[in-house]
């Protein structure tokens, strides 16, 4: 038999400590789903040089691996600080400026330009990522005075969050305009665009994709308030979410983030769209080979929130042990996914009113019929992705193998829990496409002699329509 396979994926950031063909390669073999690519970071020949990597050890080691592009979105940054003696200090006044100085105790330059016009007084300013807190006085010539209210050093670079603030930058800056175009022109598989605040930002995200003639998935970062506040509209628009728990914990309580967290994955289960969880979920190993207790109970919790994937920044970007990191989230998910009934057989309300009530109907039963023979897979047939994407839905214990004619979707696919997919593209009769695929199945070690599978199509299968078949085969 094949190896034991996760369910819940894991998405790796490529970074200096990875970026070369043979690490990523040893990133696969321990258990890496998707490579996402920080585009708040490198340049664009070098985020090519890690993709042609990507596409070849797909090719030579016949794997499904996924490219996410991460776009920068209107990131508020400090811009250079003057040395390391720059110490804010509680009580003290400060000017904040779109003016390109060096930044001091007395003088912040901020790259972000409608920083200026957007803050109001009492407005907070939080930098490095919470660690100072600053509270706007006045808007004067152009700048912005504050009181320190919590201090600390000024480092070059470091974010700037404004949770109280209504930021009139666009979602889609005019920096992710041309890495978009990019990521396009090099066919990625996902793209993600941060601080989403409505529905619109999505929209307009897919309007382009469209415009190029792509057909690339959307995930919808969700990292300010604004968000929360129509994240079912968000969820409807998007094709995935990403739970940033980095700026979200500082745009929103800290405290409220757990709740966050569990509701939106609760809701995206619900619609059938895949959510990832993300940021400092083994922070601890960029510098240690072991992660913390409270590090390995969070990914146990995401992984019974109901995360698709979980997903590893710093950790594996610049992280003295990214192969380590890998593997303890693999084992972690791993032992969870084996002991933890709860995990599985989610029953779910389907929607009379909908278009593909009668088609969700029949794989929700499939997942039924699957719980209650103990079948080992669940075999579906898609075009689109959607079937794929429904079964994930339910939580089936049984496998879900997934064939296609359409290759893009082969790499697509592995962002979505559960989900293992391979190319078919032979669909002449349901009864020789099913015994093909059982076959295959069978000669690749997924399943053996005696195990039970529920396999779904549609009939007649060469006119590709959605899932209208049940059949159980015992093999």
């Amino acid at each position: 038999m094949k190896p034991f396979f996760n369910k819940t994926k894991v998405i790796a950031t490529v970074g200096p400590a990875i970026n070369t063909k043979e690490k990523l390669l040893e990133m696969v073999l321990a258990g890496t789903d998707v490579f996402r690519l920080n585009f708040s970071h490198g340049s664009h020949d070098e985020h090519k040089k890690v993709i042609q990597y990507i596409r070849e050890l797909n090719k030579e080691h016949n794997l499904n691996i996924c490219i996410l592009q991460d776009l920068q979105g209107p990131k508020i940054r400090l811009g250079e600080v003057a040395s390391d003696q720059e110490i804010l200090k509680p009580g003290k006044k400060v000017v904040i400026t779109n003016e390109p100085v060096k930044s001091t105790a007395k003088r912040i330059y901020t790259t972000y330009k409608g920083l200026i016009k957007d803050v109001k007084p009492d407005d907070q300013i939080l930098i490095d990522d919470g660690k100072i807190e600053l509270k706007v006085i006045e808007i004067k010539d152009k700048e912005v005075v504050a009181e320190v209210i919590y201090g600390g050093q000024l480092k070059s670079k470091k974010g700037i969050n404004l949770p109280s603030t209504a930021i009139s930058s666009p979602s889609l800056t005019e920096k992710d305009t041309k890495d978009l175009m990019f990521g396009l022109a090099q066919g990625v598989d996902w793209i993600a665009l941060s601080f989403v605040r409505s529905p619109i930002d999505v929209l307009l995200l897919k309007h382009i994709i469209k415009q190029q003639g792509k057909e690339t998935k959307v995930i919808a970062k969700i990292e300010k308030p604004e968000a929360i506040s129509q994240i079912d509209e968000i969820i409807e628009a998007t094709d995935a979410i990403m739970i940033a728990r980095g700026d979200l914990g500082v745009e929103v309580k800290i405290e409220e983030v757990p709740i966050i967290q569990k509701m939106v994955a609760y809701k995206c289960r619900q619609a059938g769209k895949p959510v990832i969880i993300a940021t400092q979920m083994l922070e601890s190993m960029i510098d240690n080979p072991r992660p913390t207790r409270a590090e390995t109970n969070d990914i146990a919790n995401a992984v019974m929130d109901g995360a698709d994937t979980l997903m590893l920044s710093g950790e594996t970007a610049v992280g003295k042990y990214p192969i380590e990191t890998v593997t303890t989230m693999n084992e972690t998910i791993r032992i969870m996914e084996q002991k933890t009934e709860s995990i599985y057989h989610k029953k779910e309300v389907l929607h009379r009113k909908s278009p593909t009530f009668y088609n969700d109907s029949i794989i929700a039963a499939a997942c039924v019929l699957a719980q209650d023979t103990h079948a080992k897979g669940i075999l579906g047939m898609t075009q689109s992705g959607y079937t794929a994407f429904q079964v994930a839905r339910f939580r089936p214990k049984a496998h879900i193998f997934i064939f296609t004619a359409n290759r893009k979707l082969l790499n697509r696919l592995s962002l979505v829990w559960g989900v293992r997919a391979f190319y078919y593209d032979k669909f002449t009769s349901t009864d020789d496409t099913f015994d093909e695929v059982l076959e295959f199945l069978q000669t690749e070690e997924h399943i053996q002699r005696g195990d039970i599978c529920i396999n779904l199509a549609s009939m007649p299968i060469a006119k590709r329509q959605r899932t209208n078949t049940i059949k159980l085969s015992q093999i």
